[in-house]
Formats: C-alpha cells, structure tokens, sequence
C-alpha cells in the first residue's frame, strides 16, 4: 500500500510517504510555516520516491485536536490532493500520533490548548502495535484531567511541558513519567493511517474535517 501523510495541528509541520511499509518523513518546527513548506515536502517525498499521485491509495491527516489555522491546512491540502486524484482521505487524532511515538504501551498525550487547558487523550497500545484510545479525547484544566485505570502511564505532549506540576499532581502514582516536548509526526500519523484504512475507516475528501474539541465537549472513536 502506498498512502501520503500530512500532520499541521501544532508548531511541527511534517508529510511522510508510506511504500509497502517502508515511511519516509520530513519534519521541521515551523511555527508560522506550514503552508509554505507542506506541498514542497510532498513534492519531494514523492520525486524522492519516484511516485506519482496517482500512485497512491489514501491520504491519512491529523485531524486535531491543534491550533485551528494548522488544522485548516492539513484538511485543505489533504482535501485538494485527493479531490484531484479521487482518493480516500483517513482522519487520524494527532493527540493518538503523540501516543504512537511514545516509546511507553500507555501514553497520556497532552497538547497545551491555551487559555489554561489541554487537549487530553489516554491511549494504550494493542496487540498490532497501535495506540488505541482509552475512554474519550477531551478539552479541559490540567487539574480535572480523567484518569484511566493501572499504572505505569507516560506523559507526552507539550502539554506536560506547560503544565507539568498540575499534571503530575493530577496523575500521582499512575505517571511512570513525562516528557514535555513530544510532538506529533506524519510518520505517526502514516502508520495509523494505514490501520484505519484497513479497518475501513477512510472517507470521502469532502467528509474530511478538523476536529478542534473546543466546539464540543469530546470525541469518542466510533466502535
């Protein structure tokens, strides 16, 4: 399967291009530059690996939650590439692209919201490798984060970098322990594509849609 990644919703900026299981990703920091770097990095990963849009079966983009104007450009660019090609897309969490990267089975990805919140998703890694959502994905105080049952939780996402005294309180004895600076990749984003496609998750381009959390209380993965 050959599938496009892309992954905007924060300061990090990165596409990554699956072949047959092989991910190539580029990944930069770019607070303010997202819309002028994600199509060259596209362009590049495909000459680089000598495909052609047509080439591909699906694009996967983290669907936030994020900062609203990089969520737009994901699902813009996205929705442009596979309109043209008639492509299904794959919505994929970029709080779940945090957990994917984590090297922990039970990760509590945490991106800073602003305004005194976080964007809050407990995940846990199955069988096959992926991170699967535990309980539901949420906007709220770093003190009134859900906890999920066990131990030996990690924390990651810039979240617990802002917030890390609030949420180490919080979380007691289920943290294992944290780290502040994690962010999302595409290659992440790629790999959960990949499951979400093959469990039939991919939709249509126009069906592709951010997911900011501040408009509704939470998101839960549909069963």
């Amino acid at each position: 399967m050959n599938l496009l990644a892309l992954e905007t919703a924060t300061e990090a900026c990165s596409a990554a291009l699956a072949v047959d299981g092989d991910i190539r990703e580029i990944f930069e920091i770019i607070p303010r530059g997202h819309s002028l770097r994600i199509l060259p990095m596209v362009d590049e990963l495909m000459a680089d690996a000598g495909l052609s849009i047509a080439q591909i079966d699906a694009i996967a983009f983290g669907r936030g939650p994020g900062a609203f104007t990089g969520l737009r450009i994901a699902v813009g660019v996205t929705q442009g590439i596979a309109f043209g090609a008639s492509l299904p897309v794959v919505p994929v969490s970029t709080l779940a692209a945090i957990a994917q990267g984590c090297e922990s089975d039970r990760a509590l990805a945490a991106i800073d919201a602003r305004m005194d919140e976080v964007y809050w998703g407990a995940y846990q890694r199955d069988s096959a490798g992926q991170m699967m959502l535990c309980g539901e994905e949420g906007v709220m105080r770093p003190g009134e984060v859900p906890l999920p049952e066990g131990d030996g939780w990690f924390g990651v996402g810039t979240g617990w970098g802002s917030y890390n005294t609030i949420l180490t309180t919080r979380c007691g004895d289920k943290l294992a322990g944290w780290q502040g600076d994690s962010l999302p990749h595409a290659a992440d984003v790629a790999r959960l594509g990949i499951a979400g496609y093959n469990a039939g998750e991919a939709t249509s381009a126009e069906q592709a849609i951010p997911v900011y959390l501040r408009d509704q209380v939470a998101w839960k993965k549909s069963q």
